[in-house]
């Protein structure tokens, strides 16, 4: 039986009976929600272990939700669903802070399946934590503070995305481990939430423009090819 508090927002009734009653079944605290700005209410009370989190909602949307959830609680796991299904909408939501995007109709297994997957990779974010790595890192022309996930250079705010921000973070706590592109996909973006790891790539590619100080020849993200990255905080010679 799991004890976690999971916060499902979710504004159609039928929706979100079936929600309640499996994930209460399955042994989990469930809190609910049916507005934008109740589910605020909601997480500001006590914070939730995982949200599911609806886009289209009244009040507030599950966007705006997600970016001022991400600004109070930035590790709280958020999955978003929605009906909607275009590449388009899965980035919106993901660029927003949600940890992995489910289109509706789902299967409650699978939808069950993503919730654990990402409940075990805040736990192994937490764990890394209390190993009191630095929080201030310094990055080629760039410093990053992990308690506040601020990238500056020379003082001010450097500006990127939540994604991005999230590829960073994997990519530190495994600092110096060659990390598969398919690995970035699975614990980052959710195992099947984009079928490309050209996507992989172009997030490395855009933090490398942010972050090197010669981008064409980076020092930190290295390119293993055929298989990943590996990230180095402190370039080899």
């Amino acid at each position: 039986m799991s004890g976690d508090l999971l916060l499902i927002v979710e504004d159609e009734k039928h929706i979100l009976r079936p929600l309640v009653a499996y994930f209460r079944a399955e042994g989990y605290r469930v809190e609910t929600a049916m507005d934008g700005e109740a589910a605020l209410e909601v997480a500001g009370r006590e914070p939730p272990d995982c949200v599911i989190l609806d886009v289209m909602l009244p009040k507030k949307t599950g966007i705006e939700v997600c970016r001022e959830l991400r600004a109070t609680q930035p590790l709280v796991p958020i999955v978003m669903l929605t009906a909607l299904g275009s590449a388009g909408d899965k980035v919106l939501g993901l660029d927003s802070g949600a940890d992995d995007y489910v289109t509706k109709p789902f299967d409650l297994v699978v939808l069950h399946a993503r919730v654990r997957a990402q409940l075990r990779r805040a736990r192994r974010v937490a764990a890394s934590a209390g190993a009191a790595p630095a929080r201030q890192v310094k990055l080629g022309a760039c410093e990053f503070c992990r308690d506040k996930r601020l990238l500056t250079r020379d003082g001010a705010p450097v500006k990127v995305t939540a994604m991005q921000l999230k590829v960073l973070e994997y990519l530190l706590d495994h600092e110096g481990a060659v990390v598969p592109r398919s690995e970035l996909l699975n614990e980052v973006w959710g195992y099947d939430a984009f079928p490309s790891t050209r996507t992989v790539d172009t997030h490395v590619w855009q933090l490398r423009q942010r972050i090197e100080l010669d981008p064409n020849q980076p020092r930190h993200f290295l390119t293993v090819h055929g298989i990943g990255y590996r990230f180095l905080l402190e370039p080899e010679s």
